[in-house]
């Protein structure tokens, strides 16, 4: 999941350390996985840090594709539940995201 700069800040203000939460992949910030899962979820797959979770996280599962169009990512077991209401919803937000991450915006 990439980072937004605004993101990073908001979780070391809750005390972690950078270097705790984050990996750096081809220059973008992104949480840290442990075993496949994020360094946040706890054994009961609940998030520890969920009033505070970074901007992808809160409009997951929708992504944008290789068209840069907002969809529902295949690989979320609850995709089905996700209306297209919903997807246009967060359509700003996943733009917004994407122009501060990658510094363009699709």
């Amino acid at each position: 999941m990439p980072l937004t700069k605004e993101d990073v800040e908001r979780i070391e203000r809750l005390g972690f350390k950078r270097e705790e939460f984050t990996v750096e992949v081809d220059g973008i910030l992104r949480l840290r996985n442990l075993n496949g899962r994020c360094v946040f979820l706890d054994n009961d797959n609940r998030c520890k840090i969920y009033d505070h979770r970074p901007l992808g996280c809160k409009i997951y599962p929708a992504i944008l594709d290789g068209s840069c169009r907002v969809v529902v990512d295949d690989k979320c077991p609850k995709k089905h539940e996700v209306s297209k209401r919903d997807l246009r919803k967060v359509k700003k937000l996943l733009k917004k995201l994407v122009k501060e991450i990658y510094g363009r915006i699709c």
